[in-house]
């Protein structure tokens, strides 16, 4: 035994990066364990149910687990570890939700059925669930409230019994969706992904940026061939989805509706912002209807990672209908993946970044931490700083805008975005660079026009802040600078990583670079912001600002 892995009876798995089948080990526990820590040599993470459960939804057994410890394992593995991990993951599925006739009733009704009796009693013992349900229809098996099957499965997972929901799905209004594949086709694995949602009922597909997430919730639409409600993250997003129907299916513009700040139309086909659906006026949501305007037969959740908390609540009352989740990352900030899980569904496909940078789909990056030092006087201001305030001031600092004009002038010429959390900061770095600026408060047709002259090569530059974090699609990006995020948010940090792994035509690296100010909170929030992508195999570089000249780009 001479594995990569070291496999700990408090569920923590030890990964050496260095091994030469650490690669494989990476990939064969991915479905189930996640990653928590990614330091230069040795990797660190954890099992946990959830992603046990995540694992077993979508189709590995515990054998397939349990074979993929043992195989990597350079000790014995625990074997109280291996009895935890069958027993969790059959867990799953001895309660299900069904939809059944039953005797008196003239429609099919919603039931609760368990595979162990004692299951079903102990659940129904408790508080949160026994308003949920109905009347027991025999010892196996309970009514539920129509109204309550999605509160019901939050309430199952909290108690460690997540049920598999089989009861199915309204039919929704048909509308004839095909795609329009004269001169393009789904990718293999953007068709895997298709099935594997269309199987599974509903849940959430994972991809990485830039490897056509649209083209398969496109694919979803032409499967389900009905009425579609498409959730996404703002209006730019929204026209983009738009552009990608007419251009890849049979769709017409009188087909596709735009639900957004400035538009309200319903048609067979809507496209709508979070923000409309989560506005409250008085207390109250007024375009809450639009979820029941139509019968809508698939709604599409884009960006599912970013799922406001009123939407979570809307989702619970749409059970019956199904739902997408697309997403690059199930990392939640807020930790509520639990909630993804309950009421969008589990995950239905997971395709691993290196694999489809391996295809040839996405671009190979050379990822690198720049670390700038602070001056002695910028120093003691960072060190007598109020806490709250400590990120901001070291994010901010003065001598990242002199790496950042080095960066833009090592690469001059190739499409490349500067990326920022604070405006001022920006302000600042676009007037020194003379580019464009996009921020919240630029106008949608503004930015529209902007990304097309960059999408065209009429500019090169342009100085971005966290709106093009999501769902903008600029395939000729090649080269990311990072000059301050959302704290450790890693989700973040996959998404501007992904603003530049569209396959580039003449197949050239695509470089990452985030400016981190040493000895500092920044540093700190930094590592955390990687984990995700440790996870997926990416390795950063670390360079010092002052040797910047002599640590030239990885080649391709």
């Amino acid at each position: 035994m001479n594995g990569p892995l070291i496999v700990q009876s408090d569920k923590t798995l030890l990964l050496e990066v260095d091994h030469e089948s650490a690669e494989a080990a990476r990939r064969d526990i991915a479905p189930f364990a996640e990653l928590e820590r990614a330091p230069e040599h040795v990797h660190t993470y954890r099992v946990t149910p959830l992603g046990l459960w995540n694992a077993r939804a979508a189709g590995h057994d515990a054998e397939q687990v349990v074979h993929a410890l043992l195989e990597h394992s350079r000790y014995p593995v625990p074997q109280s570890l291996l009895v935890d991990v069958a027993e969790t993951m059959a867990r799953y599925g001895r309660l299900t939700l069904t939809k059944e006739s039953v005797e008196g009733e003239d429609e099919p009704v919603l039931l609760l059925r368990t595979t162990d009796r004692a299951v079903l009693t102990e659940v129904l013992r408790h508080k949160k669930i026994q308003p949920l349900v109905g009347d027991r229809v025999d010892d196996d098996t309970v009514r539920v409230h129509a109204s309550e099957r999605g509160h019901l499965k939050q309430e199952l997972l909290k108690v460690g019994w997540p049920a598999e929901d089989l009861a199915g799905y309204v039919d929704g209004e048909a509308h004839p969706i095909g795609l329009d594949q004269a001169d393009w086709s789904l990718r293999p694995y953007q068709q895997q992904a298709v099935d594997g949602f269309w199987d599974g009922g509903s849940g959430v597909v994972v991809l990485p940026c830039g490897a056509g997430k649209t083209l398969v919730g496109a694919g979803a639409m032409a499967r389900s061939s009905t009425t579609t409600l498409i959730l996404v993250t703002n209006t730019v997003s929204a026209r983009q989805w738009r552009e990608e129907l007419l251009r890849r299916t049979t769709l017409t513009e009188d087909e596709i509706g735009e639900y957004s700040g400035s538009r309200k139309e319903i048609r067979p086909v809507t496209i709508a912002t979070y923000q409309v659906l989560t506005l409250k006026r008085k207390g109250v949501y007024p375009h809450l209807d639009l979820l029941d305007a139509r019968d809508w037969g698939l709604i599409v959740y884009d960006e599912v990672h970013l799922l406001p908390a009123p939407i979570f609540r809307m989702t619970a009352d749409l059970q019956a209908r199904r739902r997408l989740g697309l997403t690059a990352t199930l990392v939640r900030e807020d930790g509520r993946e639990s909630d993804v899980f309950s009421l969008i569904g589990p995950k239905r496909f997971d395709a691993p970044w290196k694999d489809i940078e391996a295809q040839g789909y996405i671009a190979p990056a050379d990822c690198v931490e720049v670390r700038v030092s602070l001056s002695d006087s910028m120093r003691m201001a960072y060190a007598v700083a109020e806490p709250d305030e400590r990120y901001r001031f070291a994010a901010c600092a003065p001598a990242k805008d002199a790496v950042v004009e080095q960066l833009v002038g090592r690469h001059e010429g190739q499409p490349t975005l500067v990326i920022g959390q604070y405006l001022d900061q920006l302000e600042q770095l676009a007037g020194r660079l003379d580019a464009p600026l996009i921020t919240g408060e630029t106008t949608v047709a503004q930015r529209q026009e902007l990304f097309r002259q960059f999408r065209e090569g009429e500019i090169s530059l342009l100085v971005v802040s966290k709106v093009a974090n999501f769902s903008i699609d600029l395939p000729e990006a090649s080269v990311a600078i990072q000059v301050s995020g959302t704290f450790g948010s890693r989700q973040e940090e996959a998404q501007r990583l992904g603003r530049v792994l569209r396959p580039k035509g003449d197949g050239r690296t695509a470089h990452f670079y985030t400016l981190v100010a040493r000895d500092t909170v920044d540093a700190e929030f930094a590592a955390h912001r990687q984990r995700f992508l440790a996870e997926q195999g990416y390795a950063y570089r670390i360079v010092d600002a002052d040797d910047l000249d002599a640590a030239a780009p990885d080649p391709a």
